[in-house]
């Protein structure tokens, strides 16, 4: 009959854990527009799905794609995230195993030593006795199995279980945020390390115009056609131009030293390498772009603040099942002796069974004030929630709007340029002929570098800007294999 009890017991409790206390977790539905609302989209095709998986293959530059297969592979702030998806992916077995009974085995061996109070005879005189103290010693010997199993009545640990796996979501979702400003940040080195390139190859030629100046000026003054303060005007301008040199120099050797460190290596390490110079990574005329729904599934930053709030919520449950007794199956079974030998199956084997009931009744208020704690950090976290939602919104139209401005940015001074160098060539051949002064050519001169060295700079922000583009859409969000399996 008790057999029957406990099993009785047993299966109401099973019925029972249909049941969960706590809220259930429900997707909150933020506010997001149906279109991009900034007014300049040049270069973005709205509506249409993009492909950001492999972005960088957009520039077609082999270089690049090299060092991103590398720091994917190498990279060890990538290496730490995909360790603690591990360390949470342990985490959620760990409140799994809950479910199950726990059972250990136990064995021991102790020899006792006693003393008592014999009474005994008196040889001397007999029918009278004396009590006599003596010591004895015996073994007991013991082997056994205890198991614990809690029946999750009331989905305490259910709601450890999801807790934990809203954990491991946004660890994973942490892992890709991390792949994506990896990549973001080497893809927006590259591109600053090809524009101090440009702008070093643009600074030496203008270099080489001014030494050209400085000799024909001093030709001139030798022929009487000009004077000592043409000279020195001509050699501050040359003198100007090499200024600008070595803050070039220092540029390209810091962005190659951060992309070493982004694949993993000491700084310098790829000085050879990028040493070569190369153009400006060129952006493609047209990138789709999607709509502000899409950011909901693509970004990892939204997917993780969503994953923190499903934990939170789970752990409310978990907080509340507090309140509510906890039943547990006990049990245990073993064979005890006093001889080693006769630790056999027999009539010396004991067990027991029986289900334990554990109820609180005062805990000063600890249960109350923990769910307090757990409503609040589920209210924060559906805050963060909303909040990185209108972040994500704020970083794709500040994107949207930085990229296209910049193309228009970037035509109008290739035509600028264009305008500059035909300015100086009239003014050489006014000053040749004497009809305009040295100081026309100078200006010209400075006009026509300053224009260059600015679309450089417009051509390298094009590119920078197409990756925080492609950042801000969630770029990278497909993990490629290689990165998968990094430990």
């Amino acid at each position: 009959m008790k057999s029957i009890a406990v099993f009785a017991v047993g299966i109401a409790a099973w019925i029972l854990q249909g049941c969960a206390v706590g809220p259930n977790y429900h997707r909150p539905q933020p506010i997001v527009p149906s279109q991009w609302t900034t007014t300049a989209t040049r270069g973005a095709l709205p509506g249409i799905e993009p492909q950001t998986d492999l972005w960088w293959k957009s520039f077609q530059d082999a270089e690049l794609d090299s060092l991103i297969e590398r720091a994917i592979a190498a990279n060890y702030d990538l290496k730490l995230a995909t360790a603690r998806v591990f360390e949470e992916r342990a985490a959620k077995g760990v409140a799994q195993s809950d479910f199950f009974p726990q059972i250990n085995a136990n064995a021991s061996g102790n020899r006792f030593r006693q003393f008592t109070v014999a009474v005994i005879p008196n040889r001397a005189n007999p029918g009278a006795v004396s009590p006599t103290p003596f010591a004895f010693e015996t073994n007991n010997y013991q082997a056994s199995f205890d198991a614990a199993w809690e029946l999750d009545v009331f989905g305490r640990i259910r709601r450890s279980v999801e807790a934990a796996r809203g954990d491991l979501a946004a660890s994973e979702q942490d892992r890709r945020n991390v792949l994506i400003s990896l990549l973001g940040d080497v893809g927006r080195n590259y591109a600053d390390l090809r524009g101090f390139q440009l702008r070093l190859t643009i600074a030496e030629r203008n270099i080489a115009v001014a030494e050209e100046t400085v000799k024909l000026t001093r030709a001139l003054v030798q022929g009487g056609q000009a004077s000592e303060r043409d000279v020195a005007q001509a050699e501050v301008q040359l003198e100007s131009v090499r200024a600008q040199v070595p803050t070039l120099n220092s540029n390209i050797e810091v962005t190659m030293h951060r992309l070493a460190v982004l694949l993993g290596q000491q700084p310098g390490a790829l000085d050879k390498e990028l040493a070569s110079r190369a153009s400006v990574p060129v952006a493609p005329p047209q990138i789709p772009v999607g709509l502000p729904t899409d950011l909901l599934e693509r970004r990892p930053d939204i997917q993780r603040a969503e994953a923190q709030l499903a934990a939170a919520t789970a752990r409310i449950g978990q907080a509340k099942a507090d309140y509510f007794p906890r039943l547990t199956l006990l049990g245990t079974a073993g064979r005890q002796a006093t001889q080693l030998h006769d630790l056999t199956v027999g009539l010396g084997n004991f067990f027991a069974v029986g289900p334990a009931l554990t109820l609180p009744v005062f805990t000063g208020g600890r249960i109350r004030s923990n769910v307090a704690v757990q409503q609040a950090r589920a209210k924060e976290a559906l805050d963060a929630f909303h909040s990185t939602v209108l972040t994500s919104l704020e970083e794709m139209e500040d994107a949207l709007a930085t990229y296209a401005n910049e193309q228009d940015r970037r035509d109008q001074l290739e035509a600028a340029v264009h305008s500059s160098q035909t300015a100086l060539d009239l003014a050489q051949v006014q000053y040749r002929a004497g009809l305009a002064d040295f100081l026309t050519v100078l200006d010209s001169e400075r006009a026509l570098y300053t224009n260059q060295d600015l679309l450089a700079q417009s051509q390298a922000a094009i590119a920078t800007d197409l990756v925080s583009l492609y950042k801000a859409l969630g770029g990278g969000w497909s993990i490629s294999p290689v990165a998968a399996k990094q430990p």
